[in-house]
């Protein structure tokens, strides 16, 4: 088995097992709490520009299958495991991890410590880290990867969004997606509620959306910083209190900063399918799958139109928010899951009630 090395800008080396692909791939290191569903996590575009680290310390026990994608393409820049699984053993099994990983040109280390790795990320926050073949010239690599991290962190959303529209079909609701990094679990959850779907590239303007003449509009999962995709922020200004709008995690925070709110980047974000979160208007507490690196700031809401209506029960950050004046609301978890809990998926069923209401609003006017 070839050696490899993960190597941290602070100097820290790991050293371990090459799976996948053989190329060298710098990225931001973040840690993943979910016991399964790696597969949905490597296809996941809000990725984009990382490498995941599993706490669980067995991946690939149950390969890898059809029906689990999250996108054709994944936008991972590296996976970090314990111990991987080279012989999977599962009825929907249809091939090994690592097979994937090498057709997909997914580079993996295994064999660390990634309890220790997970530590020094909880303490020191998310850092930059390169996978590389294992050697000496650590400081060498440790530049590299700062010189690389311009390019790595700006234009996310540009480098995984659709370039072009295109529409799912279906008998019910029109909705526009705009597409920042989303998840296929999103377009699942909205076929099967019979929506018909127009997926728009993230830099579609307010009034190429309402040509579109939709019931209502998706403000879509994706990577990085919201404030570095301002004109979707002045894209969303323009909507709000025209269509209903439902915002997911990037979608959520782009509402907040339409809006007159702020968002900060986390010290090592949500990422996990384990997160308890209380939603304040049922009174209910559910468990969610999250994915984020930078939450809205809950000050920032004191001067807006926008009224606080989930948080996180482990660290009171807000996870979800409703415009006080207009059909707008957001949530900064997946409802669709994929992987995770299923219990918040009400949520899409409330955007349905949503865009009824709305519509019959505008008849009765």
């Amino acid at each position: 088995m070839l050696k490899r090395q993960l190597v941290l800008e602070d100097g820290t080396v790991f050293n371990g097992e090459a799976y996948g692909c053989l190329k060298e791939n710098s990225g931001e290191i973040v840690f993943n709490t979910g016991m399964t569903g790696y597969q949905e996590i490597l296809s996941d575009p809000s990725y984009c520009g990382q490498i995941v680290t599993m706490t669980y310390p067995l991946i690939g026990n149950y390969g890898v299958n059809r029906d689990d994608f999250e996108t054709i393409d994944p936008s991972i820049h590296g996976l970090v495991v314990k111990e991987m699984c080279d012989t999977p053993s599962n009825f929907r099994n249809e091939e090994p991890l690592d097979t994937y990983l090498k057709a997909k040109g997914i580079p993996a280390i295994a064999g660390i410590d990634t309890r220790k790795l997970t530590k020094i990320i909880r303490k020191h926050g998310t850092m930059k880290g390169i996978l590389t073949a294992a050697t000496e010239e650590r400081q060498t690599e440790t530049l590299e990867i700062t010189a690389d991290w311009p390019r790595l962190m700006t234009n996310q959303v540009e480098r995984v969004s659709t370039s072009n529209p295109y529409v799912v079909p279906g008998r019910g609701y029109r909705i526009v997606l705009v597409d920042f990094g989303m998840k296929h679990g999103i377009l699942r959850d909205l076929t099967k509620r019979k929506c018909h779907v127009t997926v728009v590239p993230y830099h579609y303007q307010a009034d190429e959306i309402l040509r579109l003449k939709p019931d209502g509009i998706m403000l879509t999962n994706g990577p990085g910083d919201p404030k570095n995709v301002p004109e979707a922020i002045q894209m969303i200004k323009d909507l709000i209190g025209k269509v209903p709008i439902f915002g997911i995690c990037l979608g959520h925070q782009l509402l907040a900063l339409a809006c007159g709110g702020d968002t900060e980047k986390m010290k090592f974000g949500h990422r996990g399918s384990n997160h308890p979160v209380k939603d304040l208007t049922r009174n209910k507490t559910h468990l969610t799958s999250q994915n984020h690196g930078y939450a809205v700031t809950e000050k920032s809401l004191v001067n807006t139109d926008l009224v606080l209506t989930h948080v996180a029960i482990n660290d009171g950050t807000v996870e979800g928010i409703r415009h006080r004046q207009y059909p707008a609301f957001s949530v900064q978890y997946h409802p669709e899951s994929s992987p995770g809990p299923e219990d918040t998926s009400y949520l899409f069923d409330q955007f349905m009630t949503e865009i009824s209401d709305h519509k019959r609003q505008v008849k009765e006017d």
